[in-house]
This record gives structure tokens, sequence and C-alpha cells, in this order.
């Protein structure tokens, strides 16, 4: 439970000051308590998120590779290649397990830690930024894993990878917007964490990680391409990774813009129903 790992000098600290290093300070001991108690007790400990990427990887990539034979068009890349698909795959499955893990823990981030809520000066606010934090910080294992794959089968690692942190800025505030929506409504409705499993199974369906967006029917290609952002950021990552030049550059902001505004409503939202949060709980 989180609530035993707030220490009580930040909490003190809190009573006199609303600064916002002291609540980053606290949100980054939360995240690094939640990653070492998680796995505590099991012999592979931290590897087991990288071990769930990989066999999600290769699942996917056997069924829509090898069985479906789907054919990619990369430019610089060599195609028709399992292994080209694979790198492909994995490129867009790394930000989709971080978004999808990170806001499945959040939904249920104030309803599992009744302590804190009840505490009169810790930070609300943080509870959902916990899973997102330790999910974020997962892929990066897979991120390490992909570019070395990356640099021993395609030989070449790519500048465009500083362009990284623009990608996560998107990804976090998506996932950080959608987090406070559904944990400050799974308080009053706790069907909402199963709402959010079904809704993110569609939602990967409705994104072209496992298939390339050029099979896209153009009726609805509009609409999977601009009003889904996770399409922007997965294909932003196979342009950084694999392409090694950047071509989706609007549709990024168009996620950027519709990310801020599930970001500012989201956290509107969960102001508002914040002050029932003890009476429920």
């Amino acid at each position: 439970m989180l609530s035993s790992f707030v220490p009580k000098h930040l909490l003190a600290r809190m009573s006199f000051s609303k600064g916002l290093w002291i609540k980053l300070e606290l949100l980054v001991l939360l995240v690094q308590r939640e990653l070492a108690s998680r796995y505590q007790g099991s012999v592979l400990g931290n590897l087991w998120p990288l071990l769930n990427q990989l066999s999600q990887l290769l699942i996917y990539t056997y069924v829509f590779a090898i069985v479906l034979q789907v054919k990619l068009s990369l430019r610089g890349v060599q195609e028709d290649n399992p292994l080209t698909f694979g790198l492909w795959l994995f490129a867009g499955l790394i930000p989709w397990i971080a978004v999808s893990s990170g806001l499945i823990q959040a939904s249920t981030s104030v309803v599992r830690q009744p302590n804190l809520v009840k505490k009169v000066v810790f930070p609300l606010a943080l509870l959902p930024l916990v899973p997102i934090g330790v999910a974020f910080l997962e892929s990066t294992l897979g991120i390490v894993l992909l570019l070395a794959f990356v640099g021993i089968f395609l030989g070449k690692i790519h500048f465009t990878l500083l362009f990284l942190p623009v990608v996560w800025i998107v990804q976090l505030l998506l996932t950080a917007g959608l987090a406070y929506w559904s944990s400050g409504l799974t308080v009053f409705l706790r069907d909402t964490p199963q709402i959010v499993t079904m809704g993110l199974n569609l939602w990967f369906y409705a994104t072209p990680i496992i298939y390339p967006v050029d099979l896209i029917p153009d009726s609805f290609a509009w609409w999977i391409v601009w009003v889904n952002p996770m399409t922007a950021v997965a294909e932003m990552y196979r342009d950084m990774v694999l392409i090694g030049s950047i071509s989706h550059w609007g549709e990024l902001g168009t996620a950027l813009v519709l990310s801020t505004l599930i970001f500012l409503s989201g956290t509107w939202v969960y102001k508002k129903l914040r002050p029932g949060f003890a009476d429920v709980l």
C-alpha cells in the first residue's frame, strides 16, 4: 500500500507549502516505492514487464507476419521480412502497453488508497499519476531493447530519437487525462474499471499497431489517423526508431491538442469530484 510509503517529513512540509517541487519529490518517491514493491519476492522482478512485452510481440508477429502475411511498406527498411515486421510491431506496442497498463492501474488508484484519501495534507492529484509513472518507466526497458535490436539487425540508430521526449509529452498528457477521468469516476461508479478495460480492447484494434495505416479503409482513415492520438504516437515511434525521418508532425500536433484537452478536462473533473472521495470511501 502506498499509504505506508509516504514519508512523514514530506507530509509535514506539505502542511505548510503547496510547492510544485515538494509534490514532484513525493511523486518520484511513490513511483520508486511502487516499482520496488510490485514484484517484491519475484525471481525475475522488474523484468516481468519486459517479458510481457516480448510475449505479445512474438504472438502478434507470428499471427500477422507469418500466418496472415501482412506486408509493410517502409522507406529504407527491408520489406516482407518477419524480423522487420517484429521491429515495426514492437515500436508500436511499447507506447500502447505503457498507456493501457498505466490507465488500468490508475482507474482504481483512488479506491485502493482510502488511508491517503483521508489524510488532510496529502495531494490526491498524485494518486493517478503513480501507476502512470511506473508504466512509463517500465516501458523504457522495451525502448532500450528495441534500440538494441535495431542496432544489431539494421545496423544504425537514427538521430531522430532526439525528438522522442516530444512524443512522450503527448503520451503522458493523454494517459494522465484519461487516468483522472477514470480514477475520479471509479469512486462513485465502481463499474468504471471494467468499462476502461473494454474500451481499451476496442481502442487497441482501432489503432494501427498490429496492422499498417495503409490497410485502413478510406471511410475510417480520417478518424483513425487524426482523431485517435495513439495513432500519431505509434507512428512517431516508428518514424524515429526505424525510418529515421519524421513524416507525422501534423498528426502529432493534432494529437497534442487533443491530449491537452483530455488532460485539462480530466483534471477539472477530478478536482470537482475530489471533495466527495473521503465521504464515499
